[in-house]
């Protein structure tokens, strides 16, 4: 069936630049400076290796989010199924064809840049259930026959990501495919008997699908002393770089641990240590605070969108970025087992940042066309 949209909510370029969400992009810059400074400090006063290059590809895409959001959201409508297949096509070529590293199959080299194409599904995943779930009605959500495409949706893409093996990405997968179920009105028996089934899995995953070195995080998550200079390493230097940070830091530059070298992934998975050990309780709590209006101003955005498809799109794109932020958080303080998940916007990385500035540039897309009428289909 053709698509017709209210041709009277078009808007000029103009109004479309006006309308952008300036308060979410200096929360944005905000928070990708502080990723500047950790990662300046990182490398003990240098711009090189990882600051310089991680400024560069913000500000590619910086533009590119803003490229993205004044795109009409019909246009994003539109193209969320090829987008979710185009997504699908690169985990099955990772399978085959993709590029190992620490112990993992997860990146597609294509000689200038190396993608995660596991980062970009999750953004992909968000927007077709998004396009789903517009047109669902409340006794739709009843019906097993109308839940089982977007069940499939998720459990699919997860499958291909656990075989990296990934696991930390594949429960982010999961979670923000539950979210949005309930968000829809998915009745709350199919919640219980989904965890009654994961109960049921667990000791079927843990002998059969989770390798060694995931169970001893989970061992070393649970007694982190019990090897302190072997399995135990990480966790525990994490925990002291934080303590020592104390309530204002150690000062900029001066943190012990990650200067010589004890703090591991200190530009990655860690990083929020580094900041918290250099700048102290009232500098991780600030960037908290950071990402906690992130989140307000999203829900925001959310609830002033006139179409459904906005509205899932938004609080999709906010759970898979908030449960980034709680997991590696989480993770660095010791209260879940280690996983490699980064800091949104501030640990080194390019695909992870590129997923994210895309998930926010979808988001003020969201916001700048809240008033499109997407027809039901």
């Amino acid at each position: 069936m053709a698509l017709s949209f209210d041709i009277h909510t078009d808007q000029t370029l103009k109004q479309k630049i006006i309308n952008l969400n300036w308060g979410l992009m200096a929360l944005i810059t905000l928070i990708a400076v502080i990723g500047f400074v950790a990662l300046y400090s990182a490398a003990a006063g240098n711009l090189e290796p990882w600051a310089s290059k991680q400024m560069i590809r913000f500000g590619v895409f910086l533009v590119m989010m803003i490229a993205i959001a004044l795109i009409d959201i019909r246009f994003w409508y539109k193209i969320s199924y090829p987008l979710f297949g185009i997504g699908f096509v690169l985990l099955v070529i990772v399978e085959f064809m993709g590029q190992i590293g620490m112990g993992a199959q997860r990146w597609i080299n294509l000689g200038f840049i190396q993608i995660q194409p596991s980062e970009l599904m999750k953004v992909a995943m968000v927007m077709a259930l998004a396009r789903y779930f517009h047109s669902a009605r409340l006794d739709d959500m009843r019906r097993l026959s109308f839940l089982l495409l977007p069940a499939l949706m998720v459990l699919l893409p997860v499958g291909l990501v656990l075989l990296q093996p990934n696991l930390g990405t594949a429960t982010i997968m999961v979670v923000n495919g539950a979210t949005l179920l309930f968000i829809a009105g998915a009745p709350i028996w199919l919640y219980l008997l989904g965890g009654a089934a994961l109960v049921a899995l667990v000791p079927l995953v843990w002998h059969f699908y989770m390798h060694d070195y995931q169970k001893q995080r989970v061992l070393t998550f649970l007694d982190p002393e019990s090897d302190p200079l072997g399995a135990g390493y990480h966790i525990t230097q994490s925990k002291i770089a934080l303590g020592s940070g104390g309530f204002d830091g150690r000062g900029f530059l001066q943190g012990t641990q990650s200067k010589l070298n004890f703090l591991p992934e200190k530009q990655t998975d860690f990083i929020f240590t580094l900041w918290a050990e250099e700048w102290g309780l009232l500098g991780g709590a600030f960037l908290l605070l950071l990402f906690g209006l992130v989140f307000v101003y999203c829900a925001w955005i959310a609830f002033r969108c006139r179409h459904a498809y906005g509205r899932f799109l938004v609080f999709g794109l906010m759970v898979n970025f908030s449960l980034y932020m709680f997991i590696n958080v989480a993770m660095v303080m010791g209260l879940i087992p280690v996983v490699g998940i980064p800091l949104p916007l501030v640990s080194y990385g390019g695909t992870a940042m590129m997923a994210c500035m895309i998930g926010f540039g979808l988001i003020m897309s969201a916001s700048v066309h809240r008033d499109s009428r997407l027809a039901k289909f």
